[in-house]
């Protein structure tokens, strides 16, 4: 076994760890978990108006 085997059996591990996470990545059972964690950002936004409303209210009281 010289170095241009072990050069290829590796190449082909890596390959295959590739397509393994790009069929998990694009799998329809983690859809809704992505999409719920691509709209995160958003929802801290949303908090973060509701208690500034909620401040601004308490001043003016």
């Amino acid at each position: 076994m010289d170095i241009n085997t072990v050069r290829g059996i590796s190449t082909i591990l890596v390959m295959i760890a590739f397509i393994g996470v790009c069929l998990w990545a694009y799998s329809s059972r983690r859809k809704s978990q992505f999409d719920e964690a691509s709209n995160l950002p958003f929802d801290d936004d949303d908090i973060d108006a509701r208690t500034l409303k909620n401040s601004e209210k308490k001043d003016h009281e």
